[in-house]
């Protein structure tokens, strides 16, 4: 036996020893770890995003001068902050617009679209989603179900079309609606939330804000671009978007903002949302950043980096699940748009299992059994497994779904790739240690 040969067999046994310990059977290493070799081509298409998404966010750091009086604090109104001035900038080359905002005073990505749907929209306009109903946070904040400050209580219409069978646009319906002189703003939801529907390509959503600026040039076409940043090489603001919407505790915070927000847009759109953010008359020109700035920066840089390791993980997920014979989406050599990767897994209890095992591979709370809760903006109970070092970051290993048929778990994240494939082999423990499965 050659040398290496031999040193691969004993770094492998040394490796199922490990997982043993963290409560991965052999068996479970033996049955996940094959699907890798045929990943290769989706490993290396993730790994060239990533390399551009880094250059993309190295030469926006450098050309906007970032420098260690950046990393200072503010406190109070945060008048003349140069490290929360510079970040924006940054932030807007980044998505090649001309303005941005990116703030702790934003407190989640629901925090950033209903800012940025207050800022634009006025009383007597009509929001127009074509990609279906938005994501269930979003209901209040339209007023689909009632809640003081939403945009129905101030006279704010809305409208949506569905997508056909096969997830395509329906381009007649949109048509119609946008007919509509009162229809202001088009909302896109990137991805598919807890909806059943394939997450929009920039590509996709380039061609519908095409349609939709011949139709009606003066509306406004917004991106929620949430889990969306640095999955593919150009952002939906670079093909037409007035504004994209995030959060950082998602991809673009790379596991370290501990808070915030970020909308990128034109500069008229993101000068009005400033003073929905703040006040009317003080808008921008204050915010304190009370020391997040390095956070926000480094975050920002490590992003492209742990975006790719949500990916990998994703794909990972896709291929084992399948191979367990779970109906999933997308699949394993399909499109992906986002880090999420969704598997339906057909009963509740197995989606219980899935999201302790989850749990149990987490570096923090990793003791802790989740079970299905009634979480404030939802219609029906969630079930959510994320033990996170910053609360809700999705960007770190999360698994979460509605309990409800066909009980569908949406798998995100993963700091680093690594932690995400040990995420998903302790769900495949979790399930065989409940009788859920069987390894064939």
């Amino acid at each position: 036996m050659k040398e290496t040969e031999k040193e691969e067999r004993q770094l492998a046994a040394e490796l199922e020893k490990e997982y043993e310990a963290a409560g991965v059977p052999a068996d479970v290493v033996r049955f996940c770890l094959p699907v890798l070799d045929g990943l290769r081509p989706e490993f290396e298409r993730i790994d060239r995003i990533e390399e551009a998404a880094q250059l993309k966010v190295l030469t926006a750091m450098q050309a906007e001068r970032v420098s260690a009086e950046c990393f200072g604090t503010s406190t109070g109104y945060g008048y003349d902050d140069p490290g929360r001035e510079t970040l924006e900038r940054v932030y807007a080359r980044i998505f090649g617009t001309e303005a941005a905002i990116v703030r702790a005073q934003i407190v989640c990505g629901t925090h950033a679209l209903a800012l940025a749907l207050g800022g634009v929209l006025r009383p007597g306009d009509v929001m127009f989603s074509p990609c279906g109903k938005p994501y269930d946070t979003l209901d209040e904040v339209i007023g689909l179900r009632p809640c003081p400050g939403s945009l129905a209580e101030f006279g704010i219409g809305y409208r949506q079309t569905e997508l056909t069978a096969d997830g395509g646009f329906d381009w007649e319906q949109i048509g119609q609606v946008l007919a509509d002189p009162a229809v202001r703003l088009v909302h896109i939801q990137r991805s598919r939330g807890y909806a059943s529907r394939p997450t929009l390509s920039v590509a996709q959503i380039g061609e519908l804000i095409a349609f939709v600026k011949d139709c009606r040039p003066d509306a406004v076409c917004l991106v929620d671009n949430c889990y969306g940043e640095f999955t593919e090489l150009t952002e939906p603001t670079q093909v037409g978007a007035d504004l994209a919407v995030g959060s950082l505790i998602k991809n673009p915070g790379g596991g370290l903002a501990p808070i915030g927000g970020y909308i990128a847009g034109r500069a008229d759109l993101i000068e009005r949302i400033g003073y929905r953010l703040t006040s009317p008359g003080l808008g921008l020109e204050v915010g304190a950043t009370l020391g997040v700035n390095r956070s926000f920066f480094q975050g920002l840089f490590l992003a492209p980096s742990v975006t790719a390791a949500a990916m990998k993980g994703a794909v990972f997920t896709a291929a084992v699940y399948e191979k367990l014979g779970f109906p999933i989406s997308p699949g394993v050599h399909g499109r992906r748009s986002d880090i999420i990767q969704s598997v339906d897994l057909l009963a509740p209890e197995v989606l219980e299992s899935f999201c302790r095992g989850i749990q149990a591979a987490a570096p923090v709370d990793s003791y802790v059994a989740p079970i299905p809760w009634d979480m404030p903006g939802y219609d029906s109970q969630v079930i959510m497994a994320a033990g996170a070092f910053i609360s809700g970051s999705s960007i770190e290993l999360s698994a979460d779904g509605p309990m409800r048929p066909p009980y569908t778990v949406f798998f995100q994240g993963g700091l680093t790739w690594p932690h995400a494939k040990i995420g998903v082999m302790k769900s495949v423990a979790s399930l065989l240690a409940d009788g859920l499965i069987t390894l064939g």
